[in-house]
């Protein structure tokens, strides 16, 4: 564990995070997300809410202020319907830690999942809303 980081990040996603480059995109991925079938980086954040590792991430992730969306949900199936509520409590937190980003994009679902292929990396999680996967773009770190 280290000072000013929270005990959420493990070394290893606290290394992914580290090595991404401006532009490069992680998936907060729900529990449900075929995550190993669309990327062979993939690490574990079993048990862990998506909304506590948004806090926990945030704080150390500039997001990408070069392009409209940095922020990217997957849209329902036709006939389904997102949970404004999870979209409430990802935004109270993007909002604490990035209060000038973008609104949340939705994309449909395959697009969802060939963003998902070219990621950085995806974070598999606790997360058991339907609908709860997030891609966020990294930004350029200020000094």
């Amino acid at each position: 564990m280290l000072n000013g980081i929270s005990p959420l990040i493990g070394p290893d996603l606290l290394a992914a995070l580290y090595r991404m480059g401006h532009g490069d995109e992680i998936v907060l991925a729900d529990a449900h997300f075929p995550g190993e079938s669309f990327n062979n980086r993939v690490l574990r954040a079993d048990g862990l809410k998506i909304p506590d590792l948004l806090d926990a991430i945030l704080p150390l992730f500039p997001l990408d202020t070069y392009v409209e969306t940095p922020l990217i949900m997957m849209s329902a199936v036709a006939g389904d319907q997102l949970d404004q509520n999870v979209l409430k409590s990802y935004r109270d937190v993007i909002r604490k830690h990035a209060p000038h980003a973008p609104a949340i994009e939705h994309i449909d679902r395959f697009e969802f999942y060939e963003r998902a292929r070219a990621a950085y990396t995806v974070l598999m999680t606790g997360e058991t809303a339907k609908y709860g996967n997030i891609i966020l773009k990294k930004g350029v770190v200020s000094v």
